[in-house]
């Protein structure tokens, strides 16, 4: 290497979890390779000398922890290049080599303090800007990253955690493991690694605990300190065992007999443990979700962190057959080889010499896609919905596992009822009954439910982005893609010209919006997270605020709703067999009145709403635009005001009141904003 560089060595004052033990390894094989000499690792004051072969070691500076970061560190560099390997880095530095392990602040806030998510949501964004490449641990976490900070997905290199760490581990110098086991009369147990952060998700196995009792099986949780779980969270559950940090000789001893390690994570930038455990020859079952399934490939049993049904089965499993047992044991044996401390050392070297290096990096096996059902509500534009399914259907890189058609009756599919892979079902009308209708025929395994207008052209991508997202952001329930054009708010777009658009469209990268309020004509959901939600089939008129009512019970529960541009197409607003504008108007009013009172929309939101609305219909009621009934509205807007003033909100007398201005197909449709 030609000129020497300098390693930000705050993380030797730190406690070693995974982002420390991360750091301390690459560093110790970066020691190993002579291109490291005249290199020096920067410490804070009175930190200890690792003893290092080739790097050089400095303690210096008057101040500790942020402070020693942003201050001390970029002063005493002297124009040499920085390489910082856990999350944070001097701000004033540009020339460096930044580590972000995950793009969790934002994924997964409620797991960290306000005063933690304030500084890394100041500072993250401009290292993402200011350095001269950033690194990170995975996959996933590279997709992660560029969803959420402002950096390139192909800007960032992916250079992962090994495993070697673990195989130094000595079982023989345990000292708490041993007495633990034998006073739990050594019972087949699980492992898991405690924590008090949300999205470890720990509180999963609490909650089956009961049933591995009475398979015989115990829990152990090792780490996450005292007090992680109530006494009355842990009453009723004698099998399970917290028994604090414990030593990595310990760690080994407790892997080296465990029936298997549980991850149930929710998201993790990599996931050490997995490897960790891989290493030692024990089985593991972990989330399906996030970089996990990257990182176990096909050597761990996967369950969604979701479904405690699964984690339930796949223990059982494992106590049932030694041969599934032995199976996992030697392909987490093989798949760990993988992981490397040695090449991921060897790619900061890289890294350091030229910033822009092109690396052979880790490459992950394929994991399983989510099912994904998809779902178009019709009724009365056969022509309309056989063209854009049939589009749908010729053009998705990932098909769906199940398409269905709701319409009130068969005649509404056209020429769809005659495909193989379609499914037709049919009840009563109404875009919100229809939707119901389709949520009750989906098939059990079905993990993802994407809803589409009849008249939405979506790319060739739509599908496929969706999966991704859902399977990297486990706690995302509802997600939207763009909409390129939208023909609702003008004469329409003929179906030719949206797929003209679609093949042609200027998309902006990487836009992500959060929280967002799902627009009809192209959402998804996790079908894990809706339960027994559904769509108010009160809210007969005015799509758009029945999908933004039903998210709002979603997020009730703690999801979180997003819009991404990765997934985007056309909505042509076809606008026949749509209702007169005095119902359109009439709900435009009314629903978000009726949201107020069931908690589904804030009261600034719904005065905004009236008011946009209201304003527009009447202050171009005069010269009204040739496709839109604006009259009809305004005096549906007066006749929701009058019934509001009287205390009655039933949004669904907009079914009921005006005639269509328009002749229209058989039965309603409703309208988008």
């Amino acid at each position: 290497m030609s000129a020497s560089f300098v390693v930000n060595g705050r993380f030797l004052t730190h406690n070693v979890t995974g982002v420390q033990r991360y750091a301390r390894n690459v560093v110790s094989a970066m020691d190993g390779f002579d291109r490291a000499r005249q290199s020096i690792v920067l410490a804070p004051a009175a930190t200890k000398n690792p003893g290092y072969s080739n790097l050089g070691f400095i303690a210096k500076g008057a101040l500790m922890g942020h402070g020693w970061e942003q201050v001390d560190l970029p002063i005493q560099l002297g124009g040499r290049r920085l390489l910082n390997l856990c999350n944070t880095a001097p701000a004033i530095k540009s020339d460096q080599i930044v580590c972000i392990h995950d793009a969790n602040i934002f994924a997964a806030p409620a797991s960290y303090s306000r005063g933690f998510r304030a500084v890394y949501h100041n500072l993250q964004p401009i290292l993402a800007r200011r350095s001269a490449r950033i690194a990170t641990v995975s996959h996933a976490a590279a997709r992660q990253i560029a969803r959420h900070l402002p950096v390139s997905l192909n800007s960032i290199a992916v250079l992962p955690n090994g495993h070697e760490h673990a195989l130094s581990w000595d079982p023989g110098r345990a000292t708490l493991a041993p007495d633990l086991l034998t006073s739990r009369n050594h019972r087949p147990y699980v492992l898991v690694l405690g924590s008090r952060a949300r999205h470890k998700n720990v509180s999963l196995l609490i909650n089956i605990a009961s049933a591995l009792d009475q398979m015989g099986v115990d829990i152990i949780i090792a780490g996450g300190g005292d007090g992680i779980f109530t006494q009355e969270a842990l009453q009723g559950r004698d099998n399970v065992q917290l028994c604090g940090r414990v030593s990595d000789d310990d760690l080994a001893y407790l892997l080296d007999r465990a029936l298997c390690l549980a991850f149930p994570s929710l998201t993790e930038g990599f996931g050490l443990p997995i490897v960790e455990a891989m290493a030692r020859g024990c089985p593991v079952i972990s989330s399906n979700c996030a970089s996990m399934p990257e990182v176990c490939g096909d050597a761990a049993l996967l369950a969604s962190p979701f479904d405690p049904i699964q984690w339930i089965e796949h223990v059982r499993s494992l106590l049932q057959s030694k041969d599934l047992r032995d199976e996992l044991k030697g392909r987490g044996l093989d798949n760990v080889r993988r992981f490397s401390w040695k090449r991921s050392a060897e790619g900061y070297l890289d890294l350091l010499e030229k910033p822009s290096a092109s690396l052979a990096t880790h490459q992950p096996q394929p994991s399983p896609t989510p099912r994904i059902a998809a779902v178009f509500a019709t009724r009365g534009r056969p022509d309309v919905v056989s063209a854009t399914v049939r589009h749908l259907l010729a053009t998705q890189t990932l098909q769906p596992s199940s398409l269905i058609i709701s319409c009130v009756d068969t005649a509404d599919a056209g020429s769809l009822a005659f495909l193989p892979d379609v499914t037709i079902v049919t009840g009563p009308p109404g875009l919100s009954a229809q939707r119901n209708t389709a949520l009750a025929h989906l098939d059990q395994d079905t993990e993802i439910v994407a809803f589409f207008d009849d008249d939405f052209v979506a790319d060739r991508d739509w599908l496929a982005a969706a999966a991704r997202v859902f399977r990297d952001e486990s706690q995302v329930v509802s997600f939207t893609g763009h909409v390129v054009a939208d023909g609702i708010k003008g004469p329409g777009i003929p179906f030719d010209d949206a797929v003209r658009l679609v093949e042609t469209a200027t998309v902006p990268t990487g836009e992500w919006t959060e929280p967002y309020s799902p627009y009809g004509c192209n959402m998804a959901f996790r079908v894990a997270a809706i339960g027994n939600v559904r769509f108010d089939e009160r809210l007969v008129l005015y799509g758009w605020l029945e999908d933004r009512d039903f998210a709002a019970e979603l997020a009730r529960r703690g999801g979180r709703l997003i819009k991404w541009s990765g997934a985007y197409g056309v909505h042509m607003g076809v606008k026949s067999g749509r209702v007169s504008g005095e119902r359109l108007g009439y709900s435009q009013v009314i629903n978000p009145l009726y949201m107020r009172a069931k908690g589904t929309m804030s009261l600034i939101k719904v005065a905004d709403h009236v008011f946009r609305n209201t304003a527009s219909n009447f202050g171009r009621a005069l010269f009204p635009e040739p496709f839109i009934d604006r009259k009809g509205r305004a005096k549906g807007n007066l006749l929701a005001l009058a019934d509001a003033l009287r205390g009655r909100l039933e949004p669904e007398r907009a079914a009921e009141i005006g005639r269509p201005n328009i002749t229209p197909k058989p039965g309603w449709r409703q309208e988008t904003r």
